[in-house]
């Protein structure tokens, strides 16, 4: 029997956020309930409907703050992912504090927040307890997820943007083939139906910068027909 999907709880009362990501983690496997306020997602919680929470700090009805000291006095197991507009270093101490597993900082991109929820879930299930702030580990490749920094064998490397989304959205499902319409949609815009093209740039830059070609990859491998998918660990360290 295959496993069961990981619930999401996504608690956002901005439905222009909200909807989208939403589909973005449906996409990406997860069962995804949304709630826009507090006593929705109270209800929601203790209905059972959480593996994570994805949970905004500003809502109608309270304060997420709240909801996030509520949830972790009646779990040790639910991974909780504040959502916020404001970015201080306070900010960040309070809310892991609280409980919290993980900060994100509004505006965000899906491959960002899907990455920490899988971080976050890996170290659960190892019974580390880790952040996801530690990031992402393949080869001599590491993510700090948090900082929005890459070091490639000992040496940080200089990503635009949207170099840094694509390589966080792949490097998250390591071995996993990612098409190029998901990759499009994930990093670029949740409703991209035109060309490719700019991805096959990014790609290329992306790939020049992880010291690889396409005839020769180390990190980034084409899935003919599909996209593109990410080395594992053992194949990154041959």
């Amino acid at each position: 029997m295959a496993d069961e999907p990981t619930t999401v709880l996504l608690v956002e009362d901005e439905v222009s956020i909200s909807e989208p990501f939403a589909e973005s983690l449906e996409r990406e496997g997860f069962a995804t309930t949304v709630v826009a306020s507090v006593a929705e997602a109270e209800q929601a919680f203790d209905a059972g409907a959480a593996d994570v929470v994805l949970l905004d700090v500003g809502l109608p009805d309270g304060d997420g703050r709240d909801l996030c000291r509520r949830f972790r006095a009646a779990s040790a197991d639910v991974v909780i992912l504040m959502i916020t507009a404001r970015g201080t270093e306070v900010d960040r101490i309070v809310g892991l504090e609280l409980g919290a597993d993980d900060y994100i900082v509004k505006p965000f991109s899906v491959a960002e927040v899907v990455a920490r929820i899988r971080a976050v879930l890996r170290r659960s299930r190892v019974g580390t307890s880790a952040s996801a702030t530690d990031g992402i580990t393949i080869g001599g490749l590491r993510i700090d997820l948090s900082a929005h920094r890459v070091w490639l064998d000992g040496k940080e490397l200089e990503l635009r943007r949207k170099e840094y989304e694509l390589l966080v959205r792949l490097a998250s499902e390591p071995g996993r083939a990612v098409s190029r319409n998901s990759l499009m949609q994930d990093v670029w815009d949740i409703n991209w139906f035109g060309s490719t093209k700019t991805l096959d740039v990014h790609i290329g830059w992306l790939r020049r910068k992880l010291g690889e070609t396409a005839s020769e990859p180390r990190f980034v491998f084409t899935v003919r027909g599909v996209g593109f998918r990410f080395a594992t660990d053992q194949e990154a360290r041959r």
